[in-house]
């Protein structure tokens, strides 16, 4: 398994492959519809407004060469007002397709953590800026919830918890290389070879 931790550089994401293994350790920022959304709207379309600029200036920080997840995650608090993450797992990716291309150009992202995969604008934004898709499993939430092992920051909780962007760290993250920075893509090569069979099934 490869251990990697934020921020990542562009060689050790060149030097990953489709099917590799990958321990997650550090700082990484959870964003779902409305964090994506915002981000394209408010900062990367046009510059971010004089109330917005610290926020901007954080992300900047956190997400270059750092580390997205698609996660809408269950949280509780405690008597002492901190928070812990009760379930973590993974979203749909695939809604994000529409924004991932541009957050991960202007940010500098090295990767993406979802189930399900990406389109091909993602895949191209990968190669050209050298991030990869990292899979995570869905169905075990709270055991991915154990590798939070604190939360750091909440952003933009007026969207609700599911969608705010909670900065989290993170220790023995377990995901799987599903699309990687050399135009490979586990989910496409999967999608041709289902098609190959139905289509022999049918004949």
């Amino acid at each position: 398994m490869v251990e990697l931790t934020t921020p990542i550089s562009a060689e050790e994401i060149h030097a990953l492959q489709v099917g590799d293994a990958v321990s997650l350790n550090g700082v990484i920022v959870t964003g779902r519809d409305a964090a994506h959304k915002f981000m394209v709207e408010h900062f990367i379309r046009q510059p971010a407004m004089p109330e917005e600029q610290p926020l901007y200036a954080e992300l900047m920080r956190l997400l270059n060469g750092g580390v997205i997840y698609h996660c809408g995650p269950v949280v509780k608090k405690h008597d002492d007002d901190t928070c812990s993450f009760v379930a973590a797992g993974p979203t749909t990716s695939i809604r994000e397709e529409i924004y991932q291309q541009d957050v991960i150009a202007h940010f500098n992202l090295r990767g993406i953590i979802g189930k399900g995969g990406m389109g091909p604008d993602t895949l191209k934004a990968c190669q050209e800026h050298a991030a990869v898709y990292f899979h995570a499993i869905g169905g075990i939430a709270p055991l991915i919830a154990q590798a939070v092992k604190q939360i750091l920051a909440v952003h933009k909780l007026e969207f609700g918890i599911p969608e705010a962007m909670w900065v989290i760290r993170v220790k023995h993250f377990p995901v799987i290389v599903t699309m990687d920075s050399h135009g490979q893509s586990l989910h496409e090569r999967v999608k041709w070879q289902s098609q190959e069979i139905l289509t022999a099934l049918l004949e």
